[in-house]
This record gives C-alpha cells, sequence and structure tokens, in this order.
C-alpha cells in the first residue's frame, strides 16, 4: 500500500487517481452550464440588490412618500417592505423552475460522463 502523501507520488500515479475536475472545467458542456446559470443568476441579482437599495435609500430620505396612506394605516413603507418578501419568495421559486429546466439535466449529463469517478 502506497503511504507517502500525494505531493510525493509521482505525477503519473497523481493523474490516475486525481477525478477528471480539470478536463470537465475545460468541457464546452460545463462552460454551457456555467453560461446558462450566470445569465440568469446574474441579472436577477443586480435587479433584486437594486429593488432592496431603492427600498432602503426611500426609507432614509423620502419619508413623505414612504408615510403615504395607501389604505387605513397600510403606508407605502409597508408595501415595499412586505414586497420584498414577495419577491424574495418569487425570485427563489423562479430559478429554482429555472435550475430544474435548464441546469440540472446539463450538470446530470456532465456527472453522467464522469462515470464512477468520484
Amino acid at each position: 500500500m502506497d503511504t507517502a502523501p500525494a505531493s510525493d507520488r509521482p505525477d503519473d500515479q497523481r493523474q490516475h487517481h486525481r477525478p477528471p475536475y480539470d478536463e470537465v472545467q475545460a468541457s464546452p458542456e460545463f462552460g454551457e452550464l456555467r453560461t446558462a446559470h450566470r445569465s440568469f443568476a446574474f441579472p436577477l441579482t443586480i435587479g433584486f440588490v437594486s429593488w432592496y437599495l431603492l427600498y432602503v435609500l426611500l426609507s432614509n430620505y423620502a419619508d413623505g412618500f414612504m408615510d403615504t396612506r395607501v389604505v387605513g394605516n397600510i403606508n407605502v413603507a409597508l408595501v415595499f417592505g412586505l414586497a420584498q418578501f414577495l419577491t424574495t419568495f418569487l425570485i427563489a421559486w423562479w430559478y429554482s423552475r429555472h435550475a430544474a429546466a435548464k441546469l440540472d439535466p446539463r450538470a446530470k449529463a456532465i456527472k453522467a460522463r464522469l462515470g464512477d469517478n468520484p
């Protein structure tokens, strides 16, 4: 049994025992998976952070607007605050649908191509 640490083994032995992560990362399929994820997640993240910062800035600097009553004791600030929760759940739902439809099949195909490698 070889008890030498991986860094002390010859390169050919390390390559034999190492999963082909570098090959997968360089593959066009992985690039497509990464692009599909980024093209969905980055714009959505930027949009949500902008929406959140708008809420924070309006809360700090537009007191009169945020105090405007919509119905009864419900004002614009409360509506915006509740809308933050709603958009969070909608984004999570939308992302899960996107992942199930576009990302998961690609990831499973890459994993299947790896075969029995850990």
